[in-house]
């Protein structure tokens, strides 16, 4: 019996015309769930395809959404902590990795997901490549005050200023992937190597396994709602914070169930921005058009999830630029982060967040390059603390 069948043979009757019981409820979610976790009949029926740009479309929708509410962004983040302003952006961006690292980790644990065939882990990486475009991206994003993801929530909200950024970023990314850009790309990924395997997994180096990376995990987590209690942060706030993270397992999940279910070759990956922005890049000036998989529903899923949670909260509104400097900015910034991102392997989001929750030793060297360069950068840009920026928290005074 089709799920829609059993809800609609379950409600119809008239005991429940006036109220239905959370009992019931709960039935219908968990036949939901069962029904929509059936990867293998779903994949009989639509094809691996379908299934992942399906996935791809409900997660990028929901991760919008929640992104845009709690004002999600690793530039801004970093702005308060090297201001030393342990505030409310710290801890939404605390509260969505350690969300993602919980989760993931949970997933290993259970043997619901494998990553050892994920790229970030199963080939060679370059330990020079993300660190350098660690630093160049975090620069990037400084100058166009936000990073891959933020610029894409903000194009939604109506932001002109994110909408050319995020153009200007996938044209620059494509260039880097396979364009005028690839040469110099490649030449820096060569300085300084890491073999595939055990020796891109921070766990695995450190024998901690996934144990140690559930608890460092539930640590940031604490850490963050600590942050958050202590300033008092909105309620939506956090669970925009924790949908955000929990958003990236998701993924996670999904792309590995669609793979351990296939006879294809499909990829085990999770949310990222810049391979995305670029793939959408050629769908538009190109032919013939990449495959359909997850991040072709991915990426526009987070643009309407976006776009819905500024509009249910009256926050769309069309921002332009001030002034050519403002421009001039913005478009450099949105060239670093192209190059930065397809050199690191990833964005904030793809190389950080993503590659972050699973331990991989080059996500960790990215990210570290992304917090250094857009510290440096704020400082050579925008002043030392104090100056401008983030607005510090109001102290209260003894009457």
């Amino acid at each position: 019996m089709g799920c829609l069948t059993w809800v609609n043979q379950r409600v119809s009757k008239p005991h429940y015309d006036v109220y239905i019981s959370i009992s019931l409820i709960y039935e219908i979610l968990e036949r939901v769930v069962e029904h929509l976790l059936d990867v293998t009949s779903l994949l009989e029926q639509y094809g691996e395809g379908a299934v992942l740009a399906a996935g791809g479309a409900c997660i990028g929708i929901l991760f919008g959404f929640f992104a845009q509410r709690s004002r999600f962004c690793l530039r801004a983040a970093v702005i308060e902590f090297w201001h030393r302003q342990f505030g409310e952006k710290l801890s939404v961006w605390l509260l969505a990795f350690s969300a993602a690292v919980v989760a993931v980790q949970l997933l290993i644990l259970t043997g619901m997901l494998d990553i050892s065939a994920s790229r970030q882990i199963s080939t060679r990486g370059s330990l020079s490549g993300a660190l350098l475009g660690g630093v160049i991206f975090g620069a990037g994003m400084v100058m166009t005050r936000g990073c891959a993801s933020r610029l894409l929530v903000l194009s939604a909200t109506g932001n002109l200023r994110a909408l050319l950024s995020g153009l200007i970023f996938a044209v620059t990314a494509q260039s880097a992937l396979s364009g005028a850009l690839a040469p110099l790309r490649t030449q820096i990924s060569t300085w300084w190597t890491v073999d595939a395997g055990p020796s891109r997994d921070l766990l695995a180096i450190t024998g901690v396994g996934p144990w140690g990376g559930l608890m460092a995990g539930l640590v940031w987590m604490a850490a963050a709602f600590y942050f958050a209690t202590r300033h008092k942060h909105s309620v939506g706030l956090w669970v925009g914070g924790l949908g955000a993270g929990l958003m990236v397992a998701a993924a996670w999940f999904l792309t590995y169930s669609v793979a351990h279910n296939s006879f294809q070759v499909v990829q085990t990956q999770g949310l990222t921005f810049s391979g995305p922005s670029a793939e959408w890049l050629m769908r538009v000036l190109a032919s013939p058009a990449p495959a359909i998989g997850f991040d072709f529903g991915m990426l526009p899923g987070v643009f309407v999830g976006s776009f819905l949670g500024a509009w249910l909260n009256k926050e769309f509104s069309l921002e332009g630029f001030k002034d050519g400097y403002s421009m001039r900015r913005y478009i450099v910034g949105a060239v670093f982060m192209g190059f930065g991102s397809m050199l690191a392997g990833g964005c904030a989001g793809g190389a950080g967040v993503r590659g972050g929750a699973i331990f991989a030793l080059t996500a960790w060297v990215t990210l570290v390059g992304m917090w250094l360069g857009a510290g440096l950068t704020d400082r050579l840009l925008d002043g030392p603390p104090g100056i401008q920026s983030v607005p510090s928290i109001p102290v209260m005074k003894a009457p």
